[in-house]
């Protein structure tokens, strides 16, 4: 996700807004497609594109219905963290490191993004590529656009900018895939934002950031140095607060490093806090969890998602392939998240144990968390329905 999709989509979640989501008849999608088609034609996108890319296309519950939510404000941090920052994703970053580094360093002196940073953006939003989206991006922002609401307009115009960047030949029809929100790429570009600020790296005439490694992590870089990211300036450091902490809270109540200190702050590596660099402070579990002092790095990377969470895990990731710290403190919970692993290993867990969730494939959905739920009932425990340790090691996980 990106800094252009979250001023307009991720910020109104974040505030509380959601889309309108009328129960769209088939018949009513199909004449808002027509509308789409005439619209895009009068934009200049030719007919055989339109029907290359919007032909097929049907009502989708699931994106409006995804439209309403967004994991980054609903899940607790530590079951966030613990998915998106699991020895495997570290494990992986750190070959790409190496396989890539050429390509990486080649991106670092163009644009001064260290390449952890924009290894670990990589990482978060696809796992390197792996995982790119369920959706197709032009139907899922044809039903955005249809879906009526406070929004509709912003898709519409998505839509169209994804039909133009397809017309001029950077993306082939078939490869749009990607969020529910029209995201698409290994690093998850707006239509809008790619239109600004992709970049063609590996040169060959497309700026393709599907199928071009190069490609994707320089218009990552570029991305965040146009949201003012500075080579050298760290994004943060984790620190303690002292005994009774009442002062400023929050990533814009900013000071100097050296002010901080003489709140009573200190590092939790033991390196002294000084310096007139500035950088607010974020609890993003409440007193009794982390704390961290950020810098407008940070909130570069905020950008990418506005989510507190989500800069978090992209500061974490980065950190830990260049070979720094995990986070000191722990989290305020007595029931840790799950990695990815330990998650497929539950519903493998849930299955065997008689509560059906379907296939495993370690993505927690709906039947995922009915079954958990099950499985809470039967051990006498809260029906919360979350993947947490305590039912994953009352079921036998290890």
């Amino acid at each position: 996700m990106t800094k252009r999709r979250t001023a307009v989509v991720s910020l109104a979640l974040a505030a509380g807004l959601a889309f309108a989501a009328p129960a769209v008849a088939q018949g009513s999608f199909e004449r808002c497609l027509a509308g789409l088609r005439a619209e895009a034609g009068r934009a200049g996108v030719d007919t055989a594109t339109a029907e290359a890319l919007l032909g097929g296309a049907v009502y989708d519950e699931k994106v409006i219905r995804f439209s309403q939510s967004q994991p980054e404000y609903e899940t607790p941090i530590w079951d966030y963290m613990a998915f998106l920052v699991d020895e495997k994703r570290i494990r992986d970053g750190i070959a790409l490191l190496q396989k890539h580094r050429t390509t990486l360093a080649a991106v670092e002196k163009a644009y001064g993004v260290e390449r952890h940073v924009v290894l670990a953006v990589w990482g978060i939003e696809s796992d390197y590529g792996q995982f790119r989206g369920d959706f197709y991006t032009p139907h899922a922002l044809a039903n955005l656009a249809c879906a009526g609401g406070r929004r509709a307009a912003y898709f519409r115009d998505e839509l169209i900018k994804t039909l133009k960047i397809a017309a001029r030949g950077d993306v082939p029809a078939a490869d749009f895939r990607g969020s529910w929100a029209g995201a698409f790429g290994q690093t998850q570009f707006m239509p809008t934002t790619y239109l600004r600020l992709a970049v063609d790296f590996d040169r060959d005439g497309r700026k393709d950031l599907v199928n071009s490694v190069p490609d994707a992590l320089a218009s990552t870089a570029n991305f965040l140095k146009d949201a003012g990211w500075q080579q050298g300036r760290p994004w943060g450091y984790e620190v303690k607060l002292p005994a009774g902490y009442k002062g400023p809270t929050g990533r814009r109540q900013r000071a100097s490093l050296s002010t901080w200190a003489s709140r009573g702050l200190a590092r939790l590596d033991g390196k002294p806090l000084t310096g007139a660099t500035e950088a607010g402070l974020i609890l993003p579990a409440g007193g009794r969890g982390p704390a961290f002092l950020v810098t407008r790095n940070f909130d570069a990377l905020f950008s990418y998602n506005a989510s507190q969470s989500y800069g978090l895990a992209i500061a974490l990731l980065s950190q830990l392939v260049s070979g720094g710290e995990p986070f000191r403190a722990a989290w305020p919970t007595d029931d840790p998240g799950l990695s990815r692993a330990q998650r497929l290993e539950l519903q493998k867990l849930l299955n065997r144990a008689g509560f059906d969730v379907g296939q495993p494939d370690g993505r927690i959905g709906p039947a995922t968390r009915e079954g958990i739920k099950k499985a809470e009932a039967h051990f006498g425990m809260p029906q919360t329905g979350r993947p947490g340790t305590r039912i994953y090691r009352a079921l036998g996980g290890k």
